[in-house]
């Protein structure tokens, strides 16, 4: 299938509301912020993701794609294709020769019915809208039984160093959490998924390590989070304070669920 770009329209951007508006923005001015960020973990998340996906037989599917990090963990064989909104994002990944990627709304996907045999979800989940749009599509361009992988952060739980160490970040920041459209896509999604007819073969919680050392650090990690509300100044001012605080290294646990179901039967 050849990369090619399909015309934004309203029906194909999702609402084209301020937060749609504003994750183009994001993305596209920071391409590959999330691959980035996660290269700095003590092992791949991206890696733990697509195992669910490597022995399937067809067409995978990489939902809201991004910079495409899970293209090269995948056989150069596989039969795969990226799909993002960001002309960034797709620029970066075409450069590093991961494709074919389509530009394209994860709410209009340009696939024919049960056309896809998996769907890589990285980190999207929360953050695409309208939600419920973009699971009916996920379930139309999927054979019955098909794999969906997904990757969402998750709660912190009872690791109190890890807790406090966010506290102090957000706190620089000015904020309690990011504001993301679909928190129930983070905290609750295999019951999200149930209730939509897929049957959850695994839930996992895996916390991870960030290292963080310094200046360039801290303005990735930074750049790294949707803060649509805060201010440029006070985006420079928590930078500024963090990589203070970074100077000599942390850790920062980063705590992510894969959620691996089987698509239901579309319609």
């Amino acid at each position: 299938m050849p990369d090619r770009e399909l015309p934004l329209t309203e029906a194909n951007r999702g609402t084209g509301g301020p937060w749609q508006r504003y994750l183009a923005a994001f993305h596209d001015s920071r391409p590959a912020i999330t691959e980035r960020l996660l290269s700095r973990c003590d092992r791949s998340p991206y890696s733990w993701l697509v195992e669910p996906i490597e022995q399937v037989d067809g067409l995978v599917l990489d939902l809201a794609c991004g910079s495409a990090p899970t293209r090269a963990l995948l056989p150069v064989s596989a039969e795969w294709l990226g799909v993002d909104t960001s002309a960034g994002e797709l620029g970066y990944a075409a450069a590093a020769g991961r494709g074919p990627v389509v530009r394209a709304a994860a709410g209009a996907l340009p696939l024919a019915d049960d056309q896809v045999a998996g769907v890589i979800a990285a980190m999207c989940l929360p953050v695409v809208s309208p939600l419920d749009a973009v699971l009916d599509e996920v379930v139309r361009v999927t054979e019955p039984g098909g794999v969906l992988t997904a990757l969402v952060p998750a709660r912190l739980g009872f690791d109190i160093a890890g807790a406090y160490r966010w506290l102090r970040i957000m706190t620089a920041l000015g904020v309690r959490a990011q504001p993301w459209p679909n928190p129930q896509a983070r905290d609750h999604l295999p019951t999200l998924l149930r209730r939509r007819g897929f049957q959850i073969r695994s839930s996992q919680r895996r916390t991870f390590v960030l290292t963080l050392r310094g200046d360039a650090d801290a303005q990735l990690l930074v750049e790294s989070l949707y803060l649509p509300h805060v201010t440029a100044r006070r985006l420079d001012d928590a930078t500024r304070l963090l990589a203070r605080q970074f100077r000599n290294g942390v850790t920062v646990s980063l705590p992510l669920r894969r959620v691996v179901a089987e698509t239901p039967a579309s319609g």
